[in-house]
């Protein structure tokens, strides 16, 4: 029975129907279809989620465009500042009155409201541009679909509808490659979906035509009025269909299809324009023939306007001043970095109009060290011909508002030029001495008012030996040897010896006061070099400083140690009104309250003593601190000073290193007070306030403590409460 099923079993086996080749290829090829089918099922799957996401954040992040009459450009960016006769109960006062109109004089643009254009021009743009204007929700999908895959095939044609052109025309977001083109039409789209929500479709027509650049290859003609204007003498209400045609047939490319540049060309997009119009009905036959059949008469003068235009914001006010060119620069560097563009773009911007931007100056200030400045006279100890001294000043409040910069001697006749205050990097010389050694070691209680420091130098290592440095300077240039005497802090300061803050950098080291210069100070012009001991100590600085930057630095004296950012602009805002630079209130807190005001008595004595290297720049009324700075082989001469309104300096040298011949030029000091001294005489604050943090006491003049009973010598010092000396027991006596 086994044998049977055995032979059995074989028998059905060879019986059973071996599968065909092409039967196998066919399961393999079915199997290979189906794999790949479901990998681009996941794949897609996995791609549109990723897209939808992409999309999505777009679209959360889009915000709606403002259409406003304010938010289309002008060729005008104005330039204010605060007037000081405003009377908030006058209906009639000006908070703000105009500093500057800043013009691109080659931009021609002029509003005009929707109902004064005529129908057929608003036909003409529509009908050329957009046909499916009145019923789309912003974007043309069946046309952006189209022009998708005429760019695949090869061919250029634009998809935005007038919407999306209105939005790109104001943002300025106009990428057209790669993926930041991708993500510039993707927040378009949204971005135009907004826009219609918000706004009427002849809201949004009005922008348009306002906003549509219709230029020649010299000309930037921007909108529809201002193209009348231009090539046809005309206002916008007055053109014929047939100009109308011709405007709106440009717009594809208006240099190459402008009647004023290519007086053949253009008729093929008026006819364009015409044909489009008839097709939609917005036009007969008889008006198409004869529209056709009209002769254009183009006059292309950009000087004719049928608006009025206020005369403020046209008259020619000359070349800006040194304090508009630091403005102009200020907003450029604010514009780059709000909309994360390049410094020529965002100058361009600036210059194309729209911004208005809120100064900081003191316009009285302004013109009087102007004037001051270019008075030979206040410079100079008897007259002599030397027209090639350099000059620089600048004027701050206490909050790093600049209120008035004059960056040259001879009267400014060209816009934005080189600026002796601002760009030029010279020896601070012994200006150095308050912001890189006192105030720091002061802040850290290595010394009081009346510690006494010997008249030594130290010891440096220089090219692998020792030397003693550095050595004194007479006002006369001459070197001094070391006195060996003992000075209070004060006198040292006073008398600008350079020994004390060479031994106060040795104690705190070259690199802590290179970086509190350069982190608490905003000090920008250092190098590494620079964190060595002549630097540091007596200005010898690698590439030297900005005026700007060391007036700047000086703030902490007279406001408690506060260092504020330095500005020349409080508020920029764009053509809708929104703003976008504010300046900062905020500031770092450079020293202790109590350290600038023990430094800013110090600096006092700078002033009022007989043997003080300010002495020159002594007013009558008012408290001055201040300092005095001399180069290395007297080629530059500084000084800085602190009233209690008004934190200035001044520099003066030649363009090449040379020696400041000083018995021909009055005291640095003196010239600063000549430009200053009555705008600071002038102040309706006369002193700095004391703060509670800080102790007037009598010290003994042979020890530098607080005077004790047995004292016979005393004098007047300021401590900080933190850190007053013990009293002297009298014993020495």
């Amino acid at each position: 029975m086994e044998e049977i099923k055995k032979t059995a079993s074989k028998t059905n086996k060879k019986n059973k129907k071996k599968p065909s080749p092409a039967v196998k290829a066919l399961k393999i090829f079915g199997t290979l279809v189906l794999s790949l089918f479901l990998i681009v099922i996941i794949t897609g799957s996995i791609f549109v989620t990723a897209l939808t996401i992409y999309v999505l954040n777009f679209a959360d992040t889009s915000d709606t465009v403002n259409l406003d009459r304010s938010v289309v450009s002008s060729n005008i960016s104005r330039f204010l500042y605060e007037n000081p006769d405003y009377d908030e109960n006058d209906p009639e006062s000006q908070e703000y009155l105009l500093y500057y109109a800043l013009r691109n004089q080659q931009k021609k643009i002029q509003w005009v409201d929707l109902e004064d254009i005529p129908q057929h021009v608003r036909d003409a743009f529509v009908y050329t541009e957009d046909e499916r204007f009145y019923s789309h929700d912003g974007v043309d999908f069946k046309r952006t679909f189209a022009a998708i895959i005429r760019t695949l095939t090869g061919i250029t044609q634009g998809g935005s509808t007038i919407t999306q052109q209105t939005i790109k025309n104001i943002t300025g977001d106009d990428e057209v490659s790669g993926t930041a083109g991708v993500e510039r039409k993707i927040r378009e789209i949204f971005r135009a979906i907004n826009v219609e929500k918000t706004y009427t479709k002849e809201d949004i027509l009005q922008c348009y035509l306002n906003i549509i650049s219709l230029n020649t290859w010299e000309h930037d003609i921007i909108g529809v009025q201002a193209a009348a204007n231009f090539y046809f003498g005309k206002d916008v209400s007055e053109l014929s269909l047939a100009e109308a045609a011709v405007l709106a047939g440009m717009t594809t490319s208006p240099a190459n299809y402008n009647p004023y540049d290519n007086p053949e060309r253009y008729k093929v997009r008026q006819k364009y324009c015409l044909d489009h119009m008839l097709e939609n009905g917005a036009i007969s036959d008889d008006e198409y023939e004869q529209a056709l059949n009209e002769e254009i008469v183009v006059t292309g003068d950009p000087d004719y306007s049928s608006t009025t235009i206020y005369e403020d914001e046209t008259v020619d006010q000359g070349p800006t001043s040194y304090f508009m060119d630091e403005a102009i620069e200020q907003a450029i560097e604010i514009i780059a970095e709000r909309s994360g563009i390049d410094t020529s773009v965002a100058q361009t911007r600036l210059y194309d109009g729209g911004y208005t931007i809120y100064t900081t100056v003191d316009m009285e200030m302004q013109t009087r060290v102007e004037e001051e400045m270019q008075d030979a006279s206040n410079f100079q100890s008897y007259y002599f011909d030397d027209d090639e001294l350099l000059a620089g000043f600048i004027a701050m409040d206490y909050e790093g508002n600049v209120l008035a910069v004059v960056g040259g001697r001879d009267e400014k006749t060209e816009s934005r030029i080189w600026n002796n205050a601002t760009d030029a990097q010279r020896s601070p010389g012994s200006c150095i001495k308050p912001i890189a050694s006192y105030a720091p070691a002061l802040d850290q209680d290595l010394m009081t008012w009346s510690t006494l420091f010997r008249d030594e130098p130290i010891t440096i290592i220089e090219d692998g030996e020792e030397r003693q440095w550095p050595v004194n300077y007479s006002e006369t240039g001459s070197s001094e040897n070391w006195s060996y005497n003992n000075y209070f802090t004060w006198q040292m300061l006073m008398r600008s010896l350079n020994t004390c803050p060479a031994q106060l950098i040795e104690q705190m080291t070259p690199a802590y006061s290179y970086n509190f210069l350069v982190e608490k100070l905003d000090i920008t012009t250092l190098t590494e070099d620079d964190i060595n001991y002549s630097p540091v100590t007596v200005g010898g600085l690698t590439n030297g400083i900005k005026l700007e930057e060391l007036v700047g630095a000086y703030m902490i004296f007279g406001n408690g140690g506060k260092k504020y950012e330095v500005s020349y602009i409080s508020r920029i805002e764009d053509a809708a009104g929104n703003v976008i630079y504010e300046k900062n209130e905020g500031y770092k807190q450079a020293i202790s309250e109590s350290t600038a005001y023990v430094m800013n008595e110090m600096m006092q004595t700078v002033i009022t003593q007989s043997q003080g290297t300010g002495r020159y720049a002594r007013l009558n009324t008012t408290t001055l601190a201040g300092k005095t700075g001399t180069s290395s082989d007297w080629n530059d001469l500084s000084f800085v000073g602190c009233t209690p309104e008004y934190v200035s300096g001044v520099w003066i040298g030649y363009d090449q290193l040379e020696r400041i011949p000083t018995s021909q030029y009055q005291n640095i000091g003196a010239i600063w007070k000549n430009i200053f001294g009555d705008i600071a005489e002038s102040e309706e604050t006369k002193d700095f306030e004391m703060p509670d943090s800080v102790v007037e006491a009598r010290y003994c003049t042979r020890t530098g403590l607080l005077a004790g009973n047995g004292c016979s010598s005393t004098a007047t010092g300021y401590y900080k409460q933190t850190n007053v000396p013990e009293y002297c027991s009298g014993s020495h006596w």
